[in-house]
């Protein structure tokens, strides 16, 4: 038996007097994958953190047990070593790219950055590197002069997180730590950034920790898998015998856990969003008076209608302008077109005349994270806009209008007196939905609000999401690159492709006869795991 080049025992981490990690143990060989995999706050990604010691208030939550790389135990180590070896031999991809790229630096700097760092490369020699990899990574059109020196918020949620992969792959570790790798990415792009792990794996015989709740991921990729649940492995077990014959009644439940059924069925329900010709177009400037030479049609002539107490699932790929026209809908980015809300035309009303409205029209943003405060309480996030839209209710009263809503998506009354630093991703992203709900608006968009959840709480959001639209009336726009939540949620779909609708209609018309060859290979790489090869 080869020897492990990562071997860890009894690993503990405290936060407080909540054990994260509970004595978990667990190895990994050279070239092998190993999936990390079980519910949100579990302890995955703060056993991944502690590999690199990399957990907050580090003096406060250290981990204890022993954590050896290649002969050296990284917690018995001192000085500048574990330097050394983060994001050289051992990288990361971290689970939320906005919030991790710093949003004052190019994306080719901080590409660069680890280059200078670890190979001592000149500005040329960098460049040519970052150019490599940002086309290993799929994102050729981020290679020209002025979209390297672009910002990580001019590009969308799946394109931020190519980045990082770039940026994690760009000195050819020993050791990836893959942190919900795919999360942001839509199917097509999921299928081929796996596909460029393992090759990558194959070609340089790097080692992949995997942390994902989608298990489809862990079929395609592990060749073993730990199961973790409430900070301790349950099970472990080559891949194969975990799918085929899973041992413990925790696994039997992730595995049988999916988002199904389908909304409830509406009885001619009446119009109350109306978007015509609707465009969002970004100026291309150029020069020393920076003349505008071109446009970026983000969103290019789209027209939809929302009716009350429906849900519109609007899915493409990444970059396809989904998020965009949510933002633009809720005015939050600069458009042109018809933007008609119950009878009320939008584009006519200034920001002042706007503001009523707002606790009518909600969203739920795609990074839960970077959308909430650090410096907030949970009561004070999900309050916010009761201050705003309810200025006579009491603290008490907001007190238990937050607590009703944090159990009601799935968190205990006394979350509110947290921050969000102590809750996992999944965690964060239904305290998100919270803040949405907690006005009952009539329409809510929300923006990936599954694609942070592990199986089994993405059936219990989608049927909560439900259950909230019937009980309220609620009308969703459901933007996802997850096409099994969204077959699940959607009454109507729109299929989008480079800023213009490519096909639309009633649910069961779209999933289950596509007319577009677009349609076709986005069902075909989200139900039958093929990659597109275009």
């Amino acid at each position: 038996m080869s020897q492990a080049l990562l071997d860890i025992k009894d690993l503990r981490v405290n936060f407080g007097d909540s054990e994260a990690v509970r004595g978990i143990s667990f190895s990994l060989k050279k070239g092998e994958t190993l999936a990390l995999v079980g519910e949100s706050g579990s302890g995955k990604s703060v056993s991944a953190l502690s590999i690199l010691q990399l957990l907050p208030y580090p003096r406060a939550h250290h981990p204890s047990g022993s954590i050896t790389f290649d002969g050296e135990d990284l917690l018995a180590t001192k000085g500048n070593y574990i330097n050394t070896i983060r994001g050289n031999r051992i990288a990361m991809i971290f689970q939320e790219p906005l919030n991790s790229l710093n949003p004052l630096h190019s994306i080719e700097k901080q590409i660069s950055e680890v280059l200078f760092v670890h190979k001592l490369m000149t500005k040329r020699q960098a460049r040519e590197r970052v150019i490599e990899l940002l086309q290993l990574v799929g994102l050729e059109s981020a290679t020209t002069e002025d979209r390297l020196k672009a910002l990580p918020h001019q590009f969308s949620g799946g394109q931020q997180q190519r980045i990082m992969i770039a940026m994690a792959l760009a000195n050819e570790p020993d050791i990836l730590i893959a942190d919900e790798p795919t999360t942001a990415l839509d199917v097509t792009v999921q299928a081929q950034i796996l596909k460029l792990l393992q090759d990558l794996q194959a070609k340089l015989g790097m080692a992949i920790l995997m942390i994902t709740h989608d298990l489809g991921i862990v079929r395609g990729m592990a060749d073993r898998v730990c199961v973790m649940h409430e900070g301790m492995i349950v099970e472990a077990a080559d891949c194969a015998q975990i799918f085929n014959a899973p041992q413990h009644a925790y696994t039997q439940k992730l595995l049988a856990a999916e988002p199904s059924g389908e909304p409830q069925k509406l009885d001619n329900p009446r119009d109350l969003l109306n978007v015509t010709d609707f465009k969002v177009w970004y100026p291309i400037k150029r020069g020393i008076i920076q003349r505008t030479v071109d446009h970026v049609k983000a969103v290019n002539g789209i027209s939809l209608t929302v009716r009350e107490g429906e849900t519109l699932g609007i899915v493409g790929e990444s970059g396809s302008g989904k998020s965009t026209l949510g933002r633009a809908i809720l005015r939050l980015e600069d458009s042109q077109g018809g933007l008609i809300f119950d009878g009320k035309d939008l584009q006519a009303l200034s920001q002042k005349d706007l503001r009523p409205l707002r606790s009518d029209m909600q969203m739920v943003f795609q990074d839960p994270f970077g959308s909430m405060s650090p410096r907030l309480s949970v009561q004070q996030i999900i309050e916010e806009g009761l201050r705003v839209h309810a200025e006579k209710l009491s603290l008490e009263k907001r007190r238990m209008i937050v607590g009703d809503i944090l159990e009601e998506v799935g968190l205990p009354r006394n979350a509110q007196d947290r921050y969000p630093h102590e809750f996992s991703g999944g965690q964060r992203q239904r305290i998100a939905i919270a803040r949405a709900v907690v006005l009952k608006p009539r329409l809510i968009i929300l923006d990936e609000p599954t694609s942070a959840l592990d199986m089994s709480v993405q059936a219990q959001i989608v049927e909560l999401l439900r259950d909230l639209q019937v009980k309220h009336n609620l009308t969703y726009i459901f933007i996802s690159h997850d096409l099994k939540v969204v077959r699940a949620m959607s009454h109507h779909v729109l299929v989008m492709q480079n800023g213009q609708v490519v096909e639309e209609g009633p649910r069961d018309q779209i999933f289950d006869a596509p007319q577009t060859a677009y349609t076709q290979a986005l069902m075909a790489a989200a139900f039958e795991n093929k990659a597109i090869t275009s």
